[in-house]
């Protein structure tokens, strides 16, 4: 498949469908491509294709029928699990040219947008409609909402407003089969089995976005941070569980320890107690009442939980001044250390404390440094593993570290990730989580939607560690069919 001559006769094939500028095959153009924000995993793709419409697309995927090639669909490439990843054999079908902003509707509160546009510039467009879109993850200035859909991401303020798929109402997507197919509707339900709700977060194994439609939220009248520092872990964990407990939905609700506090605060100055063992960042967004009442209460179940102080933002910059230090977490760590590794787990709130004590022992144990920062309100961790992968061997003990932790937060009832999604980086952790048959389930789901298995099928589930004949090596030997999984 690789050969030149083969690669040949598919870049002749394409340029009969798209313009030749459209079409990169040469090492020096495809190496942008190698890989998504998890750059530990790169591979050269054998061709990238920058379509510019759904006529284009549904031609490139028969193209890759015919020539059995794999098709990897690629937004930014902000993700974090490797969901990009490029297949050596394959095709990276990249959606960046459908950037496009179709609709804005602001009475019914709806977007209509194409795969390629950016997170924030939905919220800039709307701007002036006092409007925004709610989905914010930390990369939300250059992510794209193709990718969003893919990943279904977050965002610091996903505990009250919720994820992408809470935020979605209808996708246009194109099947491997060329099949242009619209899930889900503008209307408050839609007949049938939700399968809009199956896409999002199927990290382009189902199908190719093209179209889009968001629900647009008002913009708060007004919002305020409080930054609590706690002298142990596990006053602020309680804290935690007594916002929720009392009825309180934050804006956003999140947790740093020490470590990231002391690497975030030199970089920011944000203001945070480096002296503090954990620090929570309560916002209260709403009308200027609501806002003044909520911040009371939840300062006052703050102290009892054990708080030693308290700063409250009283203006927008003093907000996004405190905001700033857990925004640029993973900027901070990218100076103190020469690489880091991510992870992304969820636990059930009330095993916070848990999970952080158990991280430090980890340290001990790997004798690696993890700073912890996370959205607390929902329970999505992020510890950042910090290693130098000039050292042999060390990106290695890195991942173990990251597999214990996310056996850790299933053993707690929780899940293998909360908003980064599985793509190569956890698909052994897919098999501490899932029984064989549950695996199995996943991959009709995937058969049923691209039955000659060709779109992102490296990263397709289920795969068994303990299964010889497919692994994360399935595809690069060739074999991009189904496991037969019948004997587990």
């Amino acid at each position: 498949m690789n050969s030149a001559k083969t690669r040949a006769a598919i870049v002749a094939a394409l340029r009969k469908i798209m313009p030749a500028h459209s079409i990169l095959s040469d090492a020096e153009d495809t190496r942008p491509y190698e890989c998504d924000a998890l750059s530990t995993y790169k591979q050269l793709p054998l061709i990238v294709v920058l379509p510019d419409n759904e006529t284009q697309i549904v031609a490139i995927l028969k193209i890759c029928r015919d020539f059995q090639l794999p098709v990897v669909p690629r937004g930014a490439g902000t993700g974090l699990s490797g969901g990009a990843t490029p297949i050596e054999n394959g095709i990276v079908l990249s959606t960046a040219k459908l950037n496009k902003i179709l609709e804005l509707n602001a009475y019914a509160r709806t977007a209509k947008v194409q795969p390629g546009v950016r997170n924030l510039a939905i919220s800039d467009a709307v701007a002036d409609a006092g409007l925004y879109y709610a989905p914010d993850p930390s990369s939300q200035l250059a992510c794209t909402i193709g990718g969003n859909v893919a990943e279904n991401a977050g965002g610091v303020h996903c505990l009250k407003y919720g994820l992408t798929n809470h935020n979605v109402l209808r996708v246009k997507i194109i099947t491997m089969d060329g099949d242009i197919l619209e899930l889900g509707s503008e209307a408050l339900d839609s007949p049938g089995l939700d399968l809009l709700a199956v896409f999002i977060g199927s990290e382009g194994m189902l199908g190719i976005v093209t179209e889009v439609t968001v629900k647009l939220i008002p913009k708060a009248q007004t919002a305020q941070v409080i930054v609590a520092s706690f002298s142990e872990v596990e006053q602020a964990g309680h804290a935690v569980a007594q916002i929720i407990a009392e009825g309180i939905i934050p804006a956003g609700l999140e947790m740093m320890d020490q470590t990231s506090i002391r690497m975030v605060e030199p970089f920011v100055h944000a203001g945070y107690d480096i002296s503090a063992a954990a620090i929570l960042l309560c916002e209260s967004d709403g009308n200027a009442e609501e806002v003044a009442e909520e911040v009371i209460r939840m300062s006052a179940i703050l102290n009892a939980a054990g708080a030693s102080h308290l700063t409250v933002s009283f203006s927008e910059a003093e907000r996004l001044k405190l905001w700033s230090g857990r925004k640029n977490a993973f900027p901070a760590a990218g100076r103190i250390s020469p690489d880091y590794y991510c992870v992304d787990g969820t636990i059930p709130r009330k095993h916070l404390a848990q999970v952080l004590n158990a991280i430090r022992q980890m340290e001990q144990r790997y004798e690696m440094v993890c700073a912890n920062v996370f959205h607390a309100g929902d329970g999505n961790l992020h510890p950042l593993i910090l290693f130098d992968a000039n050292h042999v061997g060390a990106f290695e003990k890195a991942e173990a570290f990251g597999a214990e932790v996310l056996a850790l937060c299933v053993k707690l009832g929780g899940t293998i990730t909360g908003e980064h999604g599985v793509g190569i980086e956890k698909l052994n952790s897919m098999c501490v989580q899932f029984n064989a048959e549950e695996l199995l389930s996943f991959f009709c789901v995937k058969r049923a939607f691209d039955p000659i298995n060709l779109l992102n099928p490296s990263k397709a589930i289920p795969t068994l560690n303990r299964c010889a004949e497919f692994g994360r090596m399935h595809v690069s030997q060739g074999k991009i069919g189904f496991p037969d999984l019948s004997r587990f």
